[in-house]
């Protein structure tokens, strides 16, 4: 999402009203919502981290649960929408590529209070990058 200086209340304001919230700059529709929806699936880890981030910004359970791998996915998985979250920015990518079958995508997750720093690992499954666990640096 392109921010602005934040607002009266500490909150960044996105450039645009369509920005996506992973951070790209270009409209959800564009971005990550076709990822959402089911339309097309990620093509790297950075990719299916970042669509993963705007569905905890928007309490898209169904998502998370689907790009999660399933031995490490918890039950149940809630998740409700959270304006709180600010920003991410992603620090390092490792593999997690189109041709990889790995990968580690590290980054950092801004929010209002407070922010998380993990480093995330990728497997593809039947062809399509999954979430399998990470590790969260203090």
């Amino acid at each position: 999402m392109n921010e602005q200086p934040a607002s009266a209340f500490g909150r960044p304001m996105p450039t645009a009203p369509g920005d996506c919230p992973c951070g790209t700059g270009e409209p959800y529709a564009a971005c990550c919502g076709p990822l959402h929806e089911g339309g097309s699936v990620a093509a790297t880890a950075e990719q299916l981290m970042r669509s993963r981030y705007a569905a905890y910004v928007l309490g898209d359970a169904p998502y998370l649960a689907r790009t999660w791998h399933p031995r490490t996915r918890p039950e149940p998985l809630e998740v409700a929408p959270d304006p709180g979250w600010l920003r991410l920015e992603v620090t390092d990518a490792v593999d997690g590529g189109t041709d990889d079958e790995t990968g580690e995508v590290e980054f950092v997750a801004r929010h209002v209070d407070g922010s998380l720093h993990e480093r995330s690992q990728f497997v593809r499954r039947a062809g399509r990058w999954v979430y399998l666990d990470g590790i969260v640096h203090p």
